[in-house]
């Protein structure tokens, strides 16, 4: 019983939207500026609708409760720091596109001084809070939102000195500031939890 009503339903969601889409197919005939896709099947035109592609992500099966903390663990990792990598793509690209007017390089050097200290004053606070691996996988996600390692970020905006500098001292720390991020190797996990919160899913 509950397999007819299963199919009735589908049925008559599919009957709405051919009905529907034969009614904005009259209403287009009618109103020549109206168009739409069509396809021809078996010697009639009917409607071509495009949908959108949907993402669908099986729910994950652990092995044991050690690999379930882990993964439970990476996940609110990387909500912690994926809206400051996301931030820190807009910025990169905000300030490249500014820099990139400036002729003068004491200019440059005077805004680059103002960008920075407009940085710390609005996240240095926050970003000390964050762990030892909140760290690492900021940088990983900064690769991602900016295509340029944290290390590349720094020489393009305070020279390579700077960046040399910074790199020698996060080492200290056990930063790597060259780390690019792998989506599709040791980094997938990362990839597909970023896709689940873009989803709304998590």
């Amino acid at each position: 019983m509950p397999a007819l009503k299963l199919n009735w339903t589908k049925g008559f969601i599919l009957c709405s939207i051919i009905v529907l889409s034969m009614h904005q197919l009259g209403y287009a005939q009618e109103y020549p500026g109206f168009t739409r896709k069509a396809v021809v099947y078996q010697q009639d035109t009917i409607p071509y609708i495009e949908l959108p592609t949907v993402k669908y992500f099986a729910p994950r099966i652990f092995n044991s409760r050690a690999e379930e903390i882990r993964y439970t663990r990476l996940v609110r990792n990387v909500k912690k720091v994926y809206p400051y990598a996301k931030l820190a793509g807009i910025k990169f690209h905000e300030y490249s596109k500014l820099l990139q007017g400036i002729p003068s390089e004491s200019q440059k050097r005077q805004i680059t001084r103002r960008i920075e200290q407009e940085i710390k004053k609005e996240f240095e606070g926050e970003l000390r809070k964050l762990t030892i691996t909140q760290g690492h996988i900021l940088i990983k996600l900064i690769d991602r939102e900016t295509r340029h390692s944290s290390y590349d970020v720094l020489k393009d905006f305070r020279g390579t000195v700077t960046a040399l500098f910074w790199q020698s001292f996060g080492r200290i720390f056990g930063y790597n500031l060259k780390t690019k991020y792998d989506p599709n190797g040791e980094d997938y996990l990362i990839e597909e939890i970023i896709q689940l919160i873009e989803l709304g899913v998590i």
